[in-house]
């Protein structure tokens, strides 16, 4: 069950954090693994570690924001593999703010790569599933992108765009044999929520006051978000397309 056995994937924002257990959750299922993002040096140790563990895995440097990038990664995946079966558009940034606090250009920062990011890279690859009536897209949403969030007013905008983006493709694409669904997780342990924890004056008690917001009393895991990415690459999930999976911990029960 849950095989990805010959086909290909490209997982963005996979040098770290969840993107990094995508990929290699993936490659563990058998799919050759396209390890995308700016940051070379972690993107092509994600890399090696898959090959190192018998999997399948290669590093393309590639920013999101950039149309021409975007389309030589595919151009890349296309001349190695023939074609893409599965995309997971992770790459994402966060921004703590109200609207009274975050600026014009904060949003535009935020929506630049988590929306234009998300449009872009599908684009580029889009025509290969196209081709071959086939293969699956599963972006990166977020809890704020079904919810409101207190002080994160660029991120749940722009992560509800990642919804709706998701929605309409999959609305386009249900009879060209392409599903499209996007993840939803709450607060995850990631290194980069371990950073910003050592921002706050308490960083035990933001630790606290964040796993509280999750019914069952803690952070998500990044390999947990990955399974349920892998769920919906699969052939089991054949019947699901255009959903928005909250993986949240029951932290929406409460609202």
């Amino acid at each position: 069950m849950f095989r990805l056995d010959g086909r290909s994937a490209l997982v963005t924002g996979a040098a770290s954090g969840i993107g990094e257990a995508v990929a290699v959750t993936l490659a563990s299922a058998g799919a050759t693994v396209y390890v995308a993002d700016r940051d070379s040096t972690n993107g092509a140790r994600v890399a090696d570690a898959i090959g190192a563990d018998g999997g399948r895995g290669a590093f393309v440097e590639l920013d999101v924001t950039s149309e021409p990038d975007c389309a030589r990664a595919a151009a890349e995946i296309r001349a190695a593999h023939g074609t893409l079966d599965v995309l997971v558009n992770n790459a994402g940034i966060g921004h703590v703010g109200t609207i009274a606090t975050t600026q014009g250009t904060d949003l535009d920062r935020l929506y630049t790569v988590n929306v234009r990011g998300v449009f872009n890279v599908t684009k580029a690859c889009i025509g290969m599933m196209l081709e071959h009536r086939r293969g699956t897209i599963v972006n990166m949403a977020s809890i704020g992108g079904a919810l409101g969030i207190r002080d994160r007013l660029a991120y749940c905008t722009t992560k509800s765009a990642v919804v709706g983006l998701t929605k309409a493709m999959a609305m386009d694409h249900a009879t060209d044999g392409i599903r499209i669904n996007c993840v939803c997780p709450g607060r995850v342990e990631t290194p980069f929520v371990k950073a910003r924890l050592q921002e706050y004056p308490d960083p035990a008690a933001a630790y606290r006051e964040m796993s509280s917001s999750q019914a069952i009393g803690r952070m998500g895991r990044p390999d947990e978000i990955a399974a349920a990415v892998l769920y919906l690459a699969s052939d089991e999930a054949a019947f699901i397309t255009g959903t928005a999976l909250l993986i949240d911990g029951g932290w929406s029960m409460g609202k």
